[in-house]
């Protein structure tokens, strides 16, 4: 079967611009919520924009519903081998289904998903609940699903579940959980999975279905709920009206991770990390008991507009549990800890001091509202203020920006040259969009090195790309960044059907190269904490091929009438220097060795884990997390500025700095040979 895509259907809604634009569609008014009538109108619409796919056929339905299945069983738990063949066949005429309306076959795999947890609920509980049982430490785990794999038989399935009990008790018993208490925590933890199945909706189901749909195409493709649309829309934004918690979900216990700096719970002073909500009350309203509520409904309790109170009711627990109630007045919370900042750093080259800026971007953030947080307004104005610092050298540290609006890599692109095209947007091959540096003007042009890291994605590639091509900056950190060369385009739906996050273009650095899959290179590599097999776009199912256009690197980019306002270009000889000299601070450093350690062993267990080893491990995780919750944001950036690969980037930023220094002086000294030689 080959269908082209049902363009006569009308499709209306706005196109929201993040990274890229495309056209959509009319379609008609259907009714309020997620229907499955409206799941092939959205498929219409996800087609038609995206980069790629522009038609449903066999092969695409299959892989919409390969992604369906693992997103039923990510922990490869409820279905065995075969069970997923078949569920998969008895799935394939959904598509051609749902043109009719019916859903049945997707209503069916949810009643049957409640039953298969209730079934693995009884089995925890029939295991840990008989006489005499106890944690069996010689136990070992694949703890990759993927690794893993699903089970064969009934018998393996049984196997996996008594490892997973006997791993699971032992996480809560080393934390200083009774055994029998534990019992019951984990009997409790498999209810709500069973509770939470039984209480999807139908158009909880139908959701889970289209974002399948739209993942199978790309990794970066997605349907997002209204409240993914709230979510995404404060993560742009860098800020939101509420009472300042970071909360998880532990057990059915809403439970505070952190009291977020500047937020008024921080001013109230009444709610501690380790603190348990266990009610919420609203202006003139009841407490609403919210154990075992989902996590995402009581941050919607929680938020609310500016200058309304919200009582809590808390539980605290230390040498004796205390209860009590608190109330605090919302607030607009700004969510500093993403937002841009600079901070400097004193090193000694040839015993004399130079004063180092890290300036650190872990997203690209802005509002449509001028008046907001703009991550290029705000580079621009720490630039400032390096200048003004009289700063030797400058580190941008892009190593945990995953990415954001397009508009605002480019400008902050920009700042760093003169004049050129930084990105090239292709939403076809007939259809290129060079975006230039909006500005003309350098305001920084000193010596410049870029850490990136296999976390740095979409614009931070745009940026660290750029840089690269223009022969800008050094590129220091991971062997590549993420990979991730696409645009997104976020189409808003008729309100309470929220948004479809598509992919609707590929981007393009300055050589030409495409950033999707490769990355963006570093020209020295400092080795990473991590095992970067499985980190990046090359590891996503459903990845788009890289691509690569003609170059369009600028000779404007660098041009100025004088020194003052040109940059020293990185050469390959200047790369090789400062990677010699990095490598050999590696080899010395301690931090270094013992991080090559910790590689190796990862590689070793390849994602075994033995429960004889959790209680030793679990010891130092809990001091290090009790140490970051009780220091919050603080702490978490003063660990981050001591951490190997920051300081080792910092080195590298020295070595720039002399190594420039020496050429500048050597470059003087030529022309004023050259200047003093008589004239034959």
């Amino acid at each position: 079967m080959d269908r082209t895509s049902r363009g006569s259907r009308a499709f209306v809604a706005s196109l929201c611009v993040l990274l890229g634009a495309a056209a959509i569609p009319s379609r008609p008014a259907w009714a309020s919520g997620l229907s499955c009538e409206a799941i092939p109108n959205l498929v219409d619409a996800i087609l038609q924009n995206h980069v790629r796919f522009r038609q449903l056929d066999d092969g695409l339905e299959q892989r919409a519903i390969d992604a369906y299945v693992r997103r039923l069983d990510p922990s490869r738990t409820l279905f065995l081998e075969k069970e997923v063949a078949d569920l998969k066949q008895q799935l394939r005429p959904i598509f051609a289904e749902a043109e009719q309306g019916k859903c049945d076959r997707l209503k069916k795999v949810q009643l049957d998903l409640v039953t298969r947890y209730h079934d693995m609920e009884s089995y925890f509980r029939s295991l840990v609940e008989r006489p005499g049982y106890q944690i069996d430490n010689s136990v070992t785990l694949v703890t990759d699903p993927e690794k893993r794999g699903h089970p064969k038989t009934i018998e393996e399935r049984n196997e996996l579940y008594q490892k997973l009990a006997h791993f699971q008790m032992s996480n809560y018993v080393s934390s200083g959980t009774p055994l029998d208490e534990a019992k019951k925590q984990l009997v409790h933890r498999y209810e709500l999975l069973t509770r939470q199945a039984r209480d999807q909706k139908p158009d909880d189901v139908y959701t889970a279905f289209l974002d399948s749909f739209a993942q199978a195409l790309d990794p970066h493709s997605n349907y997002l709920s209204a409240d993914d649309v709230e979510d995404f829309q404060i993560g742009m934004g860098l800020s939101l009206e509420g009472i300042g918690l970071a909360l998880s979900s532990r057990d059915g216990y809403v439970v505070v991770e952190e009291v977020i700096t500047g937020g008024a719970a921080e001013r109230a002073q009444t709610i501690k990390p380790k603190d348990k909500i266990i009610a919420v009350t609203q202006e003139s309203g009841s407490p609403v008991n919210v154990i075992d509520m989902p996590l995402r409904d009581v941050v919607k309790m929680i938020r609310g507009k500016k200058g309304t109170p919200v009582e809590l009711t808390v539980l605290r627990q230390g040498e004796t549990t205390e209860r009590f109630t608190t109330t605090i007045v919302r607030d607009k919370i700004d969510l500093e800890e993403q937002a841009a900042k600079l901070r400097f750093e004193t090193r000694e080259i040839d015993g004399k001091p130079l004063k180092l800026a890290i300036l650190e971007l872990p997203s690209f953030y802005g509002d449509r509202d001028a008046s907001k947080r703009q991550s290029d307004r705000d580079v621009e104005d720490l630039l400032a203020q390096v200048e003004k610092e009289k700063a030797d050298g400058l580190l941008l540290d892009l190593s945990r920006n995953g990415g954001g609006l397009l508009e605002h890599a480019v400008g902050i692109s920009g700042l760093f040259v003169r004049k050129g095209p930084m990105v090239a947007v292709q939403h076809s091959p007939a259809q290129t969009q060079m975006l230039p540096d909006p500005d003309g003007e350098i305001r920084y042009s000193g010596p410049l090195v870029v850490l990136t890291s296999r976390a740095s994605a979409s614009a931070s590639e745009i940026l660290a790309g750029a840089l690269k091509d223009y022969k800008r900056a050094v590129i220091v950190g991971d062997d590549h960044t993420f990979g991730k060369g696409t645009v997104q385009s976020v189409v808003p739906l008729r309100e309470g059907l929220g948004a479809l996050k598509v992919t609707t273009a590929l981007f393009f650095r300055p050589g030409g190269e495409s950033t999707q899959l490769s990355g963006v290179p570093a020209d020295v590599v400092i080795p990473s904490a991590f095992d970067l097999a499985e980190i990046g776009e090359v590891a996503q199912p459903y990845s788009l091929p890289g691509q690569k256009i003609e170059p369009f690197v600028a000779g404007s980019a660098n041009a100025s009438v004088s020194q003052e306002g040109r940059y020293l270009p990185v050469t390959p000889d200047l790369v090789r220097t400062l990677t010699e000299r990095s490598q050999s601070r590696v080899a010395q450093s301690p931090e270094f060795v013992e991080l090559a350690k910790k590689r190796e062993e990862s590689k070793r267990n390849d994602g075994v884990i033995r429960l004889s080893e959790i209680e030793k491990d679990r010891k130092k995780e809990e001091a290090e997390t009790e140490a970051e919750r009780q220091g919050g944001a603080a702490a978490r950036a003063e660990a981050r500025a001591k951490s190997p690969q920051v300081q080792e980037a910092v080195s590298i930023l020295a070595d720039l700095v002399q190594i420039q220094r020496q050429i500048l002086a050597s470059q003087g000294e030529a022309q004023h040979q050259a200047q003093a030689k008589p004239e034959s």
